[in-house]
């Protein structure tokens, strides 16, 4: 294995935001050209002072597994885990290297779609997709000569960290394996790149996003609503995400709330999910929409079965079924770029399902 031995320089430069200055009625054109140039002088100076505004090399960042100093501005940026590569594409970023896409629609470059179009957006056809859903390829990503690996939405545990660490600097999550909600994903990652300033103001895009999709739907504003995986092969034990899991937690982007029943269940937990025994469903007698991933005879099967069928969502069918095979049920795990890809599918699902709410 080819171990990084030191890292690219670079320089940080902060985009500027454009102004612009319309003349008044009335006002000379002399007068005008004036202000114009005042005004783009005012902009000159403004601008020189953002630019100067870069990052401090290095820098240190704090995870859950210690520190990681980066000591210059990455260039080549390698990401593992679930969707770390969309932060690199959303800030105009091409990936050496990223994992492949393990659930939904995949393309034939082994990625998601929103993915794959912004690779292509940024002229690269052919990206370089490590094969890495059983376990890490050690040498695949040590090949792509990275300078820093974002994974601060994985499953990375402490031999895979320090192993990776010898390749390059590593950004993994904060606190937990797999407890990482997309805001937090864009801005570690992003910091990771020395572009932290950029990752937030692209949250900040996606947030607005959001909020003016929903808007067109108000009757979601509320609605005690549970993500859950349930097995169509077995139905004696199924898991309900909580908030610390993205999907859950996206749901409550969307304006839905988590039912009380499943906080009850969840106790202290500190896990990302709870597992809950077919026979104690009866308990979850306040969940009104429910999110699963399945087809209409998943939902015929849970309707006919006795005990599953005392969940309202099942019993009235309001239930948001998404199709394991299609670009939402990788969305549904959002990203800063799957949202704007998927956001309209999504909320029109939820509002079909929610109109059988009794």
């Amino acid at each position: 294995m080819r171990i990084k031995k030191a890292l690219f320089l670079g320089t940080l430069c902060t985009a500027v935001s454009g102004m612009s200055l319309f003349a008044q009625a009335g006002v000379s054109y002399a007068k005008s050209a004036e202000k114009t140039t005042e005004a783009a002088s005012s902009e000159e100076a403004e601008s020189e002072e953002e630019t100067s505004e870069e990052v401090t090399y290095p820098i240190t960042i704090e995870h859950a597994f210690g520190e990681t100093v980066i000591e210059s501005k990455p260039e080549r940026i390698a990401t593992i885990g679930w969707e770390n590569q969309d932060t690199p594409l959303a800030l105009g970023v091409a990936p050496v290297g990223v994992s492949a896409a393990n659930y939904g629609m995949v393309t034939d470059n082994n990625l998601h779609p929103w993915t794959d179009e912004a690779f292509a957006d940024l002229g690269v056809e052919k990206p370089v997709v490590f094969d890495d859903v059983d376990g890490l390829d050690f040498e695949q990503i040590s090949d792509c000569n990275p300078d820093v690996i974002l994974a601060a939405y994985s499953g990375m545990t402490q031999e895979d960290y320090d192993t990776l660490s010898q390749i390059a600097p590593v950004i993994p999550y904060k606190e937990k394996a797999w407890q990482t909600s997309w805001r937090e994903q864009t801005i570690e990652n992003a910091e990771g790149m020395g572009m932290k300033p950029e990752g937030e103001k692209k949250v900040k895009e996606v947030e607005d996003l959001i909020a003016e999709k929903l808007e067109e739907y108000p009757q979601l504003e509320g609605i005690p609503t549970a993500f859950c995986w349930i097995s169509a092969d077995d139905f004696s034990t199924f898991y309900v995400y909580l908030p610390t899991d993205p999907r859950a937690a996206y749901l409550l982007d969307l304006g839905l709330t988590l039912p009380e029943s499943v906080q009850k269940l969840a106790g202290e937990t500190d896990d990302f999910n709870i597992t809950v025994s077919r026979e104690n469903a009866d308990q979850l007698d306040d969940i009104q929409l429910m999110v699963v991933y399945g087809d209409e005879d998943l939902l015929k099967s849970l309707q006919e079965d006795k005990l599953m069928s005392q969940i309202p969502a099942i019993k009235n069918g309001a239930v948001a079924l998404v199709d394991s095979t299609s670009a939402l049920a990788g969305a549904s795990t959002p990203s800063i770029l799957s949202i704007p890809y998927e956001i309209d599918e999504y909320l029109q699902l939820l509002s079909d399902a929610a109109e059988n709410i009794k």
